[in-house]
């Protein structure tokens, strides 16, 4: 029977958490993680973690696509702010960095790097209620 992308995203949950807990190595990993995305069938994912014990990883992982309920932000939305906060300070230190040792105001580039990101992310905020990527996949799969 074939396979679909949540199928194999379990699969790759499970991989993690043994990697986690040390029954594989990074190595071993990152190599079942690749049979994983090329696999069509469930029986070769099946052989993916075959010599692996099973991992009930609902108590263990949170659902991913979940909004957070505190805050209702999803999780891709809140890493999509902190890149977007890292990238605007290494800006902003580089631009302060050369403004100092040359003594001069040098117009403040960083603000074409932060402003249509932070523009973009703040409509995706405010606006996006869908799932990262813009794809609903419970609607997908009843088509």
């Amino acid at each position: 029977m074939r396979a679909s992308d949540v199928d194999r995203d379990r699969v790759a949950a499970v991989l993690r958490e043994h990697t986690a807990q040390g029954r594989i190595t990074v190595d071993e990993f990152n190599e079942r993680l690749e049979q994983v995305y090329q696999s069509k069938t469930y029986g070769e994912l099946a052989r993916v973690t075959s010599d692996l014990p099973d991992v009930d990883l609902r108590a263990q992982v949170a659902p991913l696509s979940q909004p957070n309920v505190k805050t209702g932000v999803h999780p891709g939305m809140k890493a999509a702010w902190a890149a977007w906060a890292t990238a605007s300070a290494v800006n902003w230190v580089i631009w302060l960095i050369i403004s100092v040792s040359t003594g001069h105001f040098i117009y403040p580039w960083p603000l074409w790097v932060m402003g249509p990101w932070g523009a973009i992310l703040l409509m995706s905020t405010l606006f996006g209620g869908g799932p990262p990527g813009g794809r609903d996949r419970k609607r997908d799969r009843r088509r």
